[in-house]
């Protein structure tokens, strides 16, 4: 596919500019001087940001807000009966989606694209970080503010451009990369694909994508991404993982504080050599998108001690098991994790932070779809916490479907907590049951994440109770 020039693109307009997707998009175009606009339901910091950036900023949706535009960008959640998409497609303006715009963003810069199930933003933001650490100054979106990088996007000088590829509705075939990492491939966004089938025929054509030089890394643990190797051997790939064939392979994994030391293995100039991975952050997947990054620097000629260095600055992702805050002994977490794996890590990864303490997941599922297809799955992964407390489904982009409720995850747990009618009644159920040394997980892709700062509050209003009159209420609360 011939990319965009960023100068052809005239005047952009960005339906939905404040989304995370959207708004790095914008941010690379304003940095190359390209002319931005762009609306949103509410006013966000992440607008205002886009504004001194020099960005038109609207709060609302209006037709005359494309009046000077010459391309106008969407994502899939932008509904035909949007008035400033109707009014483009009325003027016959260009109208591209935000991969689309990314790519044309990209210039003639090499692409590092990261996809797969679970694990991009994070793989992404560990790939940037590191090859800043290099001296690289590579380009780069983000999915998610990163905090050792302060923002989400940026053009860098640096002959590579690293972006996380979402593959949610099949956009992520709108890349050219020159390396594309796959962390893992199995179903999930039926409601785009269907089937199973579909997901993994649609990372047959992202592998595909490839130059006759580029690269595939893909993870050696997950059967989906390695049987993804094995259907394309027309691809040159390098595997990591703790599998004994991984080329580059992990193993004496051991834990360090909230985070991890591992030895790293890999092959350099013939011969097999290794690195120690310190990590901050926590989590067995965490160490395997690090191995990612790290095949990643070693393509591009990154010194194999320098790589592990950058790697092991990594203090995390927004939403990526982020701290909240603490009080009367107990911390608050929070994760974006909306698929049972995501969910299944965030609660393993809370485990080895807690210790010998307990875990309390505040869980939000996110889509009626998916709440369809993995309630079982998902009430699996919330057994793994001591209680699980369960909000109603975040629509999103969804129209409600008859039948499908938060009950179908609730009346499968086996863990005390169950279902809470109200976004309180949960913060008060599950704040009231900790004690100190637990850990408070707020998990999800909606807006259950704003209720990380409202646990704090509770937490420090209400004194802690004794462990047998929480486990009491918990019991009582359990009543499903």
């Amino acid at each position: 596919m011939n990319r965009l020039n960023p100068k052809d693109l005239g005047q952009v307009h960005f339906i939905g500019l404040g989304g995370a997707g959207m708004s790095a998009v914008a941010r690379v175009l304003l940095a190359q001087g390209i002319p931005v606009s762009g609306s949103d339901a509410k006013d966000s910091p992440g607008l205002r940001a886009l504004e001194a950036l020099g960005a038109r900023v609207f709060l609302g949706h209006d037709a005359a807000h494309v009046a000077d535009a010459d391309t106008v960008v969407v994502s899939t959640a932008i509904r035909e009966t949007n008035p400033e998409l109707a009014q483009a497609r009325s003027r016959g303006l260009r109208i591209i989606h935000r991969s689309v715009a990314l790519s044309a963003a990209m210039g003639s810069q090499d692409l590092v694209a990261v996809a797969g199930t679970h694990g991009k933003t994070t793989t992404t933001a560990m790939i940037t970080v590191m090859l800043r650490g290099a001296g690289l100054d590579p380009s780069f979106a983000i999915g998610g503010d990163v905090a050792a990088l302060g923002v989400n996007a940026a053009h860098g000088a640096g002959p590579v451009f690293v972006a996380e590829a979402d593959e949610s509705d099949g956009s992520f075939l709108n890349y050219t990369p020159r390396i594309s990492v796959v962390t893992n491939v199995e179903a999930d966004h039926l409601d785009h694909y269907g089937t199973e089938a579909a997901v993994f025929a649609s990372f047959d054509a992202f592998a595909a994508l490839l130059p006759p030089e580029g690269l595939l890394v893909a993870c050696a643990d997950d059967a989906g991404a390695a049987s993804l190797v094995h259907r394309s051997p027309d691809v040159r790939a390098v595997t990591y993982g703790y599998a004994e064939d991984a080329e580059v392979r992990v193993s004496d994994t051991r834990p360090d504080g909230a985070g991890s030391v591992s030895t790293l293995h890999y092959t350099a100039d013939g011969r097999v050599a290794e690195v120690p991975l310190v990590l901050q952050v926590p989590g067995a997947h965490n160490i395997l998108n690090a191995a990612a990054a790290f095949a990643v620097a070693l393509e591009l000629g990154v010194d194999p001690q320098v790589a592990a260095a950058g790697l092991g600055t990594f203090s995390g992702a927004a939403r990526r098991f982020e701290f909240r805050g603490a009080a009367r002994g107990v911390q608050v977490f929070d994760d974006y994790a909306h698929h049972p794996t995501e969910v299944t890590a965030a609660l393993k990864a809370a485990r080895t932070v807690a210790g010998a303490h307990r875990v309390h997941v505040l869980f939000q599922p996110h889509l009626f779809s998916r709440t369809r297809s993995f309630a079982a799955e998902f009430a699996a992964a919330l057994d793994l916490a001591d209680t699980a407390t369960v909000l109603d489904i975040y629509p999103a982009r969804e129209d409600p479907i008859a039948g499908v409720t938060s009950e179908l995850i609730t009346s499968r747990l086996h863990v005390t907590g169950g279902y809470a009618g109200t976004a309180d009644q949960a913060v008060a159920q599950v704040a009231d049951g900790a004690d100190a040394g637990d850990i408070i997980l707020t998990v999800g892709a909606g807006d259950v994440t704003g209720l990380g700062a409202e646990l704090v509050a509770r937490l420090a209003a209400v004194p802690a109770r004794s462990a047998a009159s929480a486990a009491s209420a918990g019991n009582a609360a359990d009543g499903r």
